[in-house]
């Protein structure tokens, strides 16, 4: 469906990773061999927070319909500032148009949030799960996607209190709409958040076979293995990346994260914890 990266560690040109890594995110949008589409053509987004914010500040975002491949003003962004936290995003429209307002990552507030897979039957879940969000956010809603929804079902159960937990009740009341409307598998994806600070990234499917994600390990451990790996000496110490698909060959540094898993990026460290394991 799409593919996607997020970034936290040091501040850094996005380009390092978004357009210049071996298989960056722009280059997947060309030629995805984990994606269930091999192009991911139908749009991009690219959600940056500033160097030297603070906590609760705004992440700027630029969204195009545009082919990533081909939108000149994504290099020169990704070449022009520098960040300590970052979203990225290809798309593969499966259904919902290309638009500007159906392209990820998603903003509220100081939060971002993106994800790649699906809710089957949408269409007939989309009503209930829509009436589920909380008034004072349905008019934040701005395009026609199953994504946008889940983003605002976790707002409406509590995302800027306990992300996970929030995540949990959205999934829940999916699959019990989706269960009423004898939908077997309604969930699928993975999906990432932040608040500027923290990146919890999810992998989850009601099926139990989920949409690809991994981690990088740390760049101390990666130098330690390629001393000689110059582009390396790019990073600091708390580089880390999630990805829906490793963005080199380098074997052992991209490390897959299990299904049914939330990775927590905080302070440069991951720790994973189990998600909803029970029900997959």
């Amino acid at each position: 469906m799409c593919r996607w990266l997020a970034y936290s560690g040091e501040p850094l040109q996005p380009a390092t990773v978004v357009l210049d890594a071996q298989h960056s995110i722009v280059k997947q949008a060309l030629n995805s061999p984990l994606g269930a589409e091999t192009v991911n053509g139908d749009g991009f987004g690219f959600g940056w927070y500033p160097s030297g914010s603070v906590a609760g500040t705004i992440p700027a975002v630029f969204h195009s319909t545009e082919p990533a491949w081909n939108d000149e003003n994504l290099r020169e962004l990704t070449r022009a500032i520098e960040s300590p936290l970052f979203f990225s995003h290809v798309r593969a429209a499966g259904g919902p148009p290309i638009q500007q307002t159906n392209c990820h990552p998603f903003r509220y507030e100081n939060w971002l949030f993106m994800h790649n897979g699906f809710l089957t039957g949408f269409m007939k879940m989309k009503r209930d799960l829509v009436f589920a969000v909380d008034p004072s956010l349905y008019p934040h809603i701005k395009g026609t996607t199953d994504s946008e929804v889940i983003f605002h079902l976790a707002l409406t159960f509590g995302l800027r209190d306990d992300p996970i937990a929030a995540i949990k009740k959205s999934v829940r009341l999916i699959e019990s709409v989706g269960h009423e409307q004898g939908i077997a598998f309604p969930m699928q994806g993975t999906m990432a958040i932040s608040d500027g600070a923290t990146i919890w990234a999810f992998r989850y499917s009601t099926e139990g076979r989920s949409r690809s994600l991994f981690h990088s390990v740390d760049i101390d451990t990666l130098r330690q293995m390629y001393p000689d790996e110059d582009r390396l000496k790019l990073f600091g110490r708390k580089a880390r990346v999630v990805v829906s698909e490793p963005l080199n060959d380098l074997p052992g540094a991209f490390v897959e994260v299990p299904e049914s898993t939330v990775a927590v990026l905080d302070a440069g460290e991951y720790h994973h914890e189990p998600f909803l394991a029970e029900a997959a």
